[in-house]
């Protein structure tokens, strides 16, 4: 196997990249321009718009790929202003009728074109397992029965707007639901959480609620999974929020330990629940 990685941006592409090349695994990386780091340029790569879909296939089967990931923060673009080359062009149809329909149909629509392609899509959690999210206690600051229970709402509240394809993320406090994703991402949502008045949400020496995020109930899961990594319990901890969790194989968990060592400075739970929502024993 030789991986090929559509990489956009944040941390989870060049921690893949590098897990392949420090076991001197093959691999080759099609940045997205605009979107992906320069950490790229110390692997065999090319740079294609995010429409010249013809050059990201010549490229992969140039350099050998017969299985790709597809991973990284892309945004949802503007289609007016997108330039695809002549492949993009023929599929544009395709991905603007998918688009049309919600972000999980858009990227079953992506992943269906590299497979009518040959190529074999994977996800991020079958590359590093170490990333997957598992069903624990990473960090217990205090898991009261209160704070259970904003949690059991939040997983319950993520679900339907996961159903309807809106978003991954909630953030519920005391019973009320204070946020919930939508295209803005779970970062923005945090940072306006963080405005709302103490009489809503907790602070810090009186922490309240949680972020919760799982992966949509329609959710293709070799791509787009929920990520969080330490900026999340910065932007969790300034929201005055309780706990961080994420679903047992429902998310890539980015610099654990760091997270950790966060979570021990702020006072905030990070916990990792089952698949129906179950609590670690």
């Amino acid at each position: 196997m030789k991986l090929g990685l559509v990489a956009g941006g944040g941390d989870v592409p060049r921690l893949i990249a590098e897990h392949y090349v420090q076991q001197e695994r093959p691999v080759f990386v099609v940045g997205l321009k605009g979107f992906a780091g320069e950490w790229i340029n110390s692997v065999p790569h090319e740079v294609c718009g995010i429409a010249e879909i013809g050059k990201q296939i010549k490229a992969l089967k140039k350099a050998g790929c017969d299985t790709i990931s597809m991973i990284g923060i892309v945004k949802r673009p503007d289609f007016s202003t997108l330039k695809p080359d002549m492949k993009g062009v023929s599929l544009l149809p395709r991905v603007l009728k998918s688009a049309r329909q919600g972000d999980d149909a858009l990227l079953r629509e992506l992943i269906s074109i590299f497979e009518d392609e040959g190529f074999r899509v994977v996800g991020a959690q079958e590359l590093v397992s170490e990333l997957q999210a598992r069903r624990t206690v990473y960090h217990d600051a205090g898991l009261t029965d209160a704070l259970k229970e904003d949690i059991t709402r939040a997983f319950t509240v993520a679900g339907e707007i996961g159903r309807l394809d809106i978003g991954q993320g909630v953030v519920v406090a005391e019973g009320l639901v204070l946020a919930v994703e939508a295209q803005e991402g779970t970062d923005l949502m945090l940072e306006r959480v963080a405005t709302l008045p103490d009489t809503l949400k907790g602070k810090d020496g009186n922490r309240s609620g949680c972020l919760l995020k799982r992966p949509k109930p329609i959710q293709e899961e070799r791509i787009d999974l929920p990520t969080i990594g330490p900026g999340t319990i910065e932007r969790a901890a300034k929201a005055g929020l309780s706990a961080v969790v994420v679903v047992e194989n429902g998310a890539l968990m980015v610099h654990l330990d760091s997270m950790i060592g966060l979570c021990q400075k702020y006072g905030v739970s990070l916990i990792g629940v089952g698949a129906s929502g179950d609590f670690p024993e």
